[in-house]
């Protein structure tokens, strides 16, 4: 077994263990990398399927790329896609800066479709490398009433362990890719050859090496356009990969206040 093997089986055995222990689950689908590595992956745990609603929520601020690529890929691999968009701005906290403030408004909007449709536990595809804060996340996440985030209370995972027997009423996050790093993701993506948005891919000298909100996400400078390039290009740059994120270059404490109010 190699190393993408074992990340892929350790991913497997987290969404297979997650779908065995929580009756209203949903996978969290945000059109970039690592999401579509996710929904590879719990095809390859369910035999083609994913048992789960896929769910998308909506800042109706994506790139159109990114909606095209929503549209074709729920069809070829037949999810259960749903939608739901996110609350305006204005309804978001003003302390926080404006980048930090307009990614607020998914938080608000997934905990809405969480209420809607009794979620109980929620897959996502954050990465330990990706942030310092998510650096501190668990696999098996509980989170408070209304998706608060405590990082002081959270169950120990030693040696893959885990907890995932909480009180009735508790909602937990799932995280299947918490253990691999950027370089790893287009590793499996080059093997597995997963469909991406070709905005990854660089035009004119920039590419994009995170997603989000066109108007809160800008590009890198890179004149890689193909995945074999790409990976040339992680072992050597000192780019983050948020790099092209505004929130990330506001304040210090806004991710984490984010974090700690339920942002993905």
């Amino acid at each position: 077994m190699d190393h993408l093997d074992a990340l892929e089986s350790q991913s497997i055995y987290v969404l297979r263990e997650a779908f065995n222990k929580f009756d209203k689950i949903m996978m969290l689908w945000s059109l970039g990398k690592d999401s579509n590595v996710m929904v590879w992956l719990a095809r390859k745990a369910f035999l083609g399927h994913v048992p789960f609603p896929v769910v998308h929520v909506d800042t109706e601020k994506k790139f159109p790329e990114m909606y095209a690529f929503r549209e074709r890929y729920a069809k070829e691999w037949g999810l259960n896609l749903i939608t739901g968009l996110c609350p305006p701005v204005e309804e978001m906290d003003p302390t926080l800066p404006p980048a930090a403030r307009s990614a607020a408004r998914k938080t608000y909007g997934l905990k809405k479709l969480v209420a809607a449709h009794g979620f109980t536990a929620v897959i996502a595809g954050i990465r330990r490398d990706e942030e310092g804060t998510r650096a501190k996340e668990r696999v098996f996440s509980p989170r408070g009433e209304n998706a608060e985030w405590d990082v002081r209370d959270q169950p120990p995972e030693f040696w893959d362990q885990y907890k995932t027997d909480f009180a009735p009423g508790t909602h937990v996050r799932i995280h299947p890719l918490l253990h691999w790093s950027e370089i790893d993701i287009w590793h499996y993506v080059r093997r597995e050859r997963i469909p991406l948005v070709d905005l990854y891919f660089a035009r004119q000298g920039k590419r994009y090496r995170s997603l989000g909100d066109r108007d809160i996400t800008n590009p890198v400078a890179s004149n890689a356009a193909t995945i074999d390039e790409i990976i040339v290009e992680l072992e050597t740059t000192k780019v983050p990969e948020r790099a092209g994120r505004a929130m990330d270059h506001e304040v210090e404490d806004s991710f984490e206040r984010l974090r700690a109010a339920g942002y993905m």
